[in-house]
C-alpha cells in the first residue's frame, strides 16, 4: 500500500516542482522575443499615440497613416552596393541616393527609376546625403569624420573629394557607429547630423548657400528610443524631423520640440509591407507628404499617406 500510495504523490510533486520552472524559462523566451522584434521599443510610444488628440494628427506627419506602394524595388546593377542614404530635391523633383561600399551618388525619379550615376572619388565610406540650396549637397563620410558640401547641377559626371571644403565632424563614441545620417531642414536653416550608436543629434546653422561656419552643436535627444541611428529626414511642410533606426525596425517622427510623436514599424506585414525592409539605411520625405526609404543592399520603398 505505502509504495502505490508514494507513486501519485511523486509524480504530483514533481509536477509542482517543474511548472515553476516552465514558466520561467517561458518567460525568458517571451522576454528575448520581445527585445529581438523590439516591442520594448514601441509599446510606450504606441500608448503615448493613443492620446494624441485629432489636431496633433494634423499637425504632424503621423506615420501610422502611411502605407507602403512601391515595395523593395531593385535598383537595377546594384546588388553588390549599399544604398546608404536619400534625399529630395524639391528642385529638378528627383532623388539622391549615397552609395556606401562603392562610393557613388545615384539620381532617381520618384518611381525609384535610376536617371544617372555619379562617382564620388575620394570619399571612403559616404552615408548621408543631403539637398541643400542652389545645388548643394552635403555629404557625410563615416570613416573620414566629414562632411563636405558639394555642387551638383545636370552636366555633373563625377566628385572629387578634395575638389570641396570639407569639416572635420570630430570623433565619435564608438569608432566604427560614427556619423551615420544628415538632413537639411529649410525651416529653421540648419543642418541635422546624426551619430549612430548610441543615437545622438547634431545641428549646424547656415542658410544653405554660404560656406558652413563654426562647429556643430549637440541637440538633446533623450528622446531618441532606438537602438541605433541610421537616417535622418525633415518633412518641408512641418519641420518635424524623422529618424530611422534599421537595428530598432523604425521610423520615428520628432516634433519642433524634439518630442516622440508618431512612429511607423517596418516590420512585414505592417503597413502594407509585404516583408522586413532587411536594413533601412535612408529616409526622406517630398513637398506633398510622400515617403521614401532605401534598404541595403540596395532596395527602393515609397510610402503614401491613407
Amino acid at each position: 500500500m505505502a509504495l502505490s500510495s508514494s507513486a501519485p504523490v511523486s509524480t504530483k510533486r514533481r509536477f509542482y516542482l517543474r511548472w515553476p520552472f516552465g514558466l520561467a524559462v517561458a518567460a525568458v523566451i517571451g522576454y528575448g522575443v520581445a527585445v529581438a522584434m523590439h516591442w520594448d521599443d514601441r509599446g510606450r510610444l504606441w500608448v503615448q499615440e493613443g492620446f494624441e488628440s485629432s489636431a496633433e494628427r494634423s499637425e504632424s506627419v503621423w506615420l501610422p497613416d502611411y502605407k507602403v506602394d512601391i515595395d523593395a524595388k531593385p535598383m537595377p546593377g546594384m546588388e553588390d552596393d549599399e544604398a546608404s542614404d536619400v534625399a529630395f530635391n524639391p528642385h529638378t523633383r528627383t532623388l539622391f541616393v549615397v552609395m556606401g561600399k562603392n562610393p557613388f551618388l545615384v539620381e532617381l525619379s520618384l518611381d525609384g527609376d535610376v536617371l544617372r550615376q555619379i562617382p564620388l572619388q575620394g570619399w571612403n565610406n559616404p552615408e548621408g546625403v543631403a539637398v541643400l540650396e542652389d545645388g548643394r549637397l552635403a555629404i557625410t563620410d563615416e570613416r573620414l569624420h566629414d562632411l563636405t558640401v558639394v555642387k551638383v547641377d545636370a552636366q555633373t559626371k563625377s566628385l572629387n573629394h578634395a575638389d570641396f571644403q570639407s569639416h572635420d565632424l570630430g570623433e565619435s563614441v564608438k569608432s566604427n557607429k560614427g556619423f551615420e545620417a544628415v538632413a537639411w531642414d529649410p525651416m529653421r536653416q540648419r543642418l541635422v547630423i546624426g551619430e549612430e550608436r548610441p543615437p545622438k543629434l547634431y545641428t549646424w546653422s547656415t542658410d544653405g548657400r554660404s560656406p558652413l561656419k563654426g562647429d556643430k552643436q549637440p541637440l538633446a535627444s533623450n528622446e531618441l528610443d532606438l537602438r541605433n541611428l541610421s537616417g535622418l529626414g525633415v518633412d518641408p511642410r512641418t519641420g518635424h524631423l524623422l529618424v530611422l533606426s534599421a537595428d530598432s525596425n523604425m521610423l520615428l517622427e520628432l516634433d519642433e520640440q524634439d518630442q516622440q510623436v508618431s512612429f511607423m514599424t517596418l516590420l512585414g506585414g505592417f503597413n502594407g509591407l509585404k516583408d522586413t525592409i532587411p536594413r533601412a539605411e535612408g529616409v526622406a520625405m517630398d513637398d506633398q507628404g510622400n515617403l521614401y526609404m532605401v534598404s541595403e543592399p540596395a532596395l527602393f520603398y515609397r510610402f503614401k499617406k491613407n
